[in-house]
């Protein structure tokens, strides 16, 4: 019996040399199945064609048009290990085209060189697909470990204040949303965590204008809801009696995430953070919210971000002390100065560790002046955050935040909280005073009463203003107006000679 005939070349077309060989793969790469119907394989090539057709077309369509989808794939674990596989998938099967292409496209005779320059040329587009696809994969699994390591789901996380989710109609009896942000500072010095910084941002959930409302660290007796746990102990607030009327730091608000479950350890119940719970609770009853969720930063790691994203841009309207020690109180450590100061200038751009000590600074300067720069700081660093940034430092960002977040936001309100976020960059943040000079000029005694009908009347919407009208509706309606400020003025360049 004779050989088997030799199956023919149903190869249509080859390149004349190849330099053209070269040319038809790189147009292949960026058109994939191009190449195949070039070379005859028409079947293959359309195959190929169609479904680059068909990702690009649902690319654009979600991307577009159905955005939520993707909010609701970002912040699924599951989906986003499927994700990541999908990419990895979809970059081998790009190579696969790229090089079975150049190999149906190639002379028959290729000359030593021409081969040589096509594996390289190869090899680099080759490379050009996996790198970025990695890249892609890497960061998909960075969002993936982001989300399960802050983000716990209601089913396996334990909060003793937080709502029941409506998956379904998250903000239907929520027509405003309040976070409690807590800046915990545990550095050198310290015993146990002191949370220096307390913020309630209160979040209109159809506008999206937010209104942030600052606590001072050193409030005493910050009452408790009647009906909790914490209002039987301290009945009378946050402090104690047989100690007099006298300061008493270890009953001010920062040291109450530390101090109460070391003293009335699981009082609240099956909790992953009771420290935070207590805080909400406290925040709640003193300003007349009902405080959601809380998120809580580390503020050694809060540099991180600020590095991650580029730096801050903010005006600086006095010296801000970086360090200093007061000294005061038993056990406290001597007495130390600054080791500098950021100077005053508008526009100042601060790396991670002057934009720390820019809001954290106070050495010398008042604690409402420290608030209104922590304000400032939040909103600079909402401006500074841009697609570019996300897209370059998303893995750093991510990183920074499984070190420093707690939250007990759980991951099945994240994808209409994403969308409500975009809803508060392009409302506005702005800032409640409570007036401290009247309301709280010690920490001693602060009038909370007073500090809620100001909130009050701040949030409530706004009513038509009757020239006839003889009762005192135009007094609230002037003092809600005097009270909010936008941040875009509060954070302006305004020098002053100190921060009082």
């Amino acid at each position: 019996m004779g050989a088997t005939p030799r199956r023919a070349d149903r190869r249509t077309f080859r390149a004349r040399n190849s330099s053209q060989a070269i040319l038809l793969t790189v147009l292949s790469a960026i058109l994939p199945g191009l190449g195949f119907l070039l070379a005859g394989r028409r079947r293959l090539g359309t195959i190929v064609l169609s479904a680059t057709a068909a990702l690009l077309g649902a690319a654009a369509y979600f991307g577009l048009a159905r955005r939520d989808v993707i909010l609701r794939l970002a912040v699924a674990p599951n989906r986003l290990l499927v994700a990541t596989g999908l990419v990895v998938v979809l970059a081998v099967a790009w190579i696969w085209v790229v090089v079975a292409s150049h190999k149906l496209l190639r002379p028959l005779t290729p000359t030593s060189i021409g081969r040589l320059a096509g594996a390289l040329v190869v090899g680099l587009v080759c490379f050009g697909i996996a790198v970025p696809s990695t890249i892609a994969a890497q960061t998909v699994m960075a969002q993936r470990n982001l989300v399960g390591s802050v983000f716990q789901s209601e089913g396996t996380s334990k909060s003793a204040t937080r709502p029941t989710v409506n998956a379904k109609d998250p903000w239907a009896d929520t027509p405003r949303l309040n976070i409690l942000l807590l800046g915990a500072d545990d550095g050198a010095g310290r015993t146990g965590t002191r949370t220096d910084t307390v913020i309630v941002a209160s979040i209109d959930t159809r506008t999206g204008a937010t209104k942030l409302i600052s606590l001072s660290r050193n409030w005493m007796r910050m009452p408790f809801p009647v009906n909790s746990p914490l209002h039987k102990v301290y009945p009378n607030g946050f402090w104690d009696p047989s100690l007099g009327d006298g300061e008493q730091p270890q009953y001010y608000l920062d040291a109450m995430y530390d101090t109460i479950p070391k003293k009335y350890p699981g009082i609240l119940g099956p909790t992953d953070n009771e420290g935070a719970d207590a805080v909400k609770l406290a925040a709640s009853a003193a300003l007349g919210l009902k405080i959601d969720y809380y998120v809580q930063v580390n503020l050694a790691g809060f540099q991180q971000i600020v590095d991650a994203v580029g730096g801050i841009t903010v005006n600086v309207n006095y010296p801000v002390p970086i360090g200093g020690e007061y000294g005061i109180g038993p056990g406290a450590n001597a007495p130390k100065k600054p080791s500098g100061y950021i100077e005053p200038g508008p526009n100042q751009h601060l790396d991670g560790y002057h934009a720390l000590w820019f809001a954290r600074g106070r050495y010398g300067l008042s604690d409402p002046s420290r608030q209104e720069r922590q304000r400032c700081t939040i909103h600079a660093l909402v401006n500074s955050v841009s697609p570019a940034t996300l897209l370059t430092q998303y893995r750093q960002l991510a990183a920074a935040s499984r070190q420093m977040l707690r939250t007990d936001i759980p991951q099945e309100l994240l994808p209409a909280l994403i969308q409500l976020g975009l809803k508060v960059k392009k409302a506005g943040v702005s800032s409640i005073d409570l007036d401290g000079a009247k309301n709280f000029p010690s920490g001693r005694d602060p009038d909370y009463a007073a500090m809620r009908e100001i909130i009050r009347n701040a949030l409530a919407a706004p009513k038509p203003h009757r020239s006839t009208t003889t009762s005192k509706k135009p007094a609230t309606t002037t003092q809600s107006t005097q009270s909010t400020q936008s941040l875009d003025d509060a954070c302006a360049y305004h020098p002053q000679a100190n921060g009082a």
